[in-house]
């Protein structure tokens, strides 16, 4: 089992990455802010305008670490890397298996269920632990309960698309009743997106851009191209593979975690901005401090539920991503998804 190492995040702008010996260096204003040893890490994510040295990312190349650069919303810009891992017969059992609509369908199917699952469980937990006097949650998690078998009875990935997008709705609409936070900026009313219009979306946005850069990592780490799915169309630049996996972990490693930051009143309303086109933007402390958290829970254990081994849940999605290689080999008869408990 492959130890689950660390993401170093830099999100201070003007911040430099340069090397020193086997050593990532980060520094700001001409001084040197933090040093880590490369073995340390599992990849760098740079948040704005973040710089690095030819020699750190050649180092990096070398060593297997990642180094990505997004946007300070959160948004993939481009992804330093060292030579792709796998072998020419996986991805050409990928590409063979992209062109084929039933076996498009049938592993798109599987991911589609797991999400609807971890939303219920999401759901049910929350009405277990603080009560449903209201009954929205029972409802919308019966109704989760029927979307998932009727997307395994799905007949082509359009349908299969529609009961996904219900479902969502569903959900979301019931979201705000997981939200313990008497402060009423905290408010939801629904899933928004590019941009988000209320603080909720903001946290969530940005939790979801993190996870596909991680489901990507973990797609090129076991040799999958990222960019040709199955649930998710092609489309020039878009990660569809990387979406397509992410969908079950959304419920886990983001929703908790936004949940577990409003609620515990870890973030503040005046640590977000609202523009004047309504768009909502966190502030670089609502950010590092989301930062922390998603790290945190990435480092908690739970028993796999395929391989009955203890992991952390940072390393789920390349385990997984690994159980969907194998599927497209012909080496499992279908994928096992990562089903929450």
């Amino acid at each position: 089992m492959k130890k689950h190492l660390n993401t170093l995040f830099v999100t201070t702008p003007g911040s430099y990455l340069a090397k020193e010996g086997e050593a990532v260096l980060v520094r700001n204003k001409g001084e040197t802010t933090l040093r880590v040893p490369i073995h340390l890490l599992e990849s760098i994510v740079c948040l704005g305008p973040v710089g690095a040295s030819p020699h750190l990312l050649g180092l990096c190349g070398k060593r297997n670490v990642s180094v990505s650069f997004l946007k300070p919303n959160g948004k993939f810009l481009a992804r330093v890397t060292g030579f792709t891992a796998g072998n020419v017969l996986l991805r050409k059992a990928q590409y063979r298996a992209s062109e084929d609509t039933q076996r498009c369908l049938e592993l798109a199917r599987i991911p589609v269920q797991a999400k609807l699952h971890n939303c219920r469980v999401v759901l049910l937990r929350a009405a277990r632990d603080h009560g449903d006097s209201s009954g929205l949650l029972s409802k919308a998690a019966d109704y989760l309960a029927r979307c998932i078998s009727k997307a395994g009875s799905s007949s082509n990935l359009n349908q299969l698309r529609g009961i996904e997008g219900e479902s969502a709705r569903q959900y979301f609409g019931a979201f705000h009743e997981l939200i313990r936070s008497s402060e009423t900026e905290f408010q939801m009313q629904g899933r928004t997106r590019r941009p988000p219009l209320d603080r909720v979306n903001a946290l969530l946005s940005f939790l979801y851009a993190l996870l596909v850069s991680d489901l990507r990592s973990a797609c090129e780490t076991v040799g999958l191209d990222p960019q040709v799915g199955f649930l998710h169309g092609d489309r020039p630049g878009r990660p569809s593979l990387a979406l397509d996996l992410m969908e079950e972990f959304r419920p886990v490693l983001c929703d908790r975690t936004a949940l577990s930051l409003i609620n515990r009143q870890q973030v503040k309303p005046d640590g977000f901005e609202v523009e004047p086109t309504g768009a909502v933007r966190m502030h670089d402390e609502t950010r590092k401090t989301l930062l922390v958290q998603y790290q945190k829970r990435k480092q908690e254990e739970i028993e796999h539920p395929f391989l009955g081994e203890k992991v952390t849940l940072g390393l789920v999605p390349l385990i997984q991503v690994r159980l969907f290689a194998k599927t497209l080999r012909g080496e499992l008869d279908a994928y096992p998804a990562f089903l929450w408990k």
